[in-house]
């Protein structure tokens, strides 16, 4: 059943990696100011590249989750799986228990049928 054994770390190591981009992303927070002495087309190409690099790390970040995501659903997956397995081995003991009750009790029953016949 739990032949996902790495889905732990994986995930793990899916929030590490969610974590560290996130914090890459917050150092680029600010767009870089614009500087009066340059002329206007070099304030553009650096804000572009600040573009560039937050979109990169957006971009990053959006398949960090999606990994992360797909290991939950797995996870979640494997999850149900017990929870079914172990609803089927709780059936089974219900009924093996039934079944022993209802045996003992029609021990129970003949046994005093067969003391009363004697008396």
């Amino acid at each position: 059943m739990l032949t996902k054994i790495g889905t732990g770390e994986i995930i793990y190591s899916l929030r590490k990696k969610i974590q560290s981009i996130k914090f890459e992303l917050n150092q680029l927070d600010n767009p870089p100011p614009e500087i009066p002495e340059l002329i206007e087309s070099t304030n553009l190409l650096r804000l572009n590249e600040y573009l560039s690099k937050t979109n990169d790390k957006k971009t990053d970040l959006l398949c960090a989750y999606e990994q992360y995501s797909a290991a939950l659903e797995g996870l979640l997956e494997t999850v149900f799986d017990i929870q079914n397995e172990l609803k089927d081995v709780l059936k089974d003991i219900m009924k093996e228990q039934l079944s022993t009750i209802d045996s003992q009790s029609k021990k129970s029953s003949k046994d005093q049928k067969t003391k009363n016949i004697k008396k």
